[in-house]
């Protein structure tokens, strides 16, 4: 038996922008008091981090550095039906 839950997000969620390009930024509980740190670009391409952080800080701050070391680019993927990325 499943147990549903009721998604909490952050009111840290938030657009971030850099270099003329937004992704919005989506921080959730994950219904065991931990944090999933969620980026959606502009096509709706999703990257989900694999790690779940101990507060909605310190997702924010994970994403932040994120851009900052690689770049907005690094979090957008092709526009829908215009191939892969890798």
């Amino acid at each position: 038996m499943t147990e549903e839950f009721e998604v909490k997000m952050s009111p840290l969620s938030q657009e971030i922008s850099s270099g003329g390009k937004t992704v919005q930024v989506d921080i959730y509980e994950d219904g065991d008091g931990k944090w999933i740190l969620e980026v959606v670009d502009e096509f709706n391409n999703s990257t989900v981090w694999d790690d779940r952080f101990e507060s909605d800080n310190a997702a924010l701050a994970e994403v932040k550095k994120e851009i900052l070391s690689e770049g907005i680019g690094s979090l957008i993927g092709p526009e829908s039906g215009k191939g892969e990325w890798s």
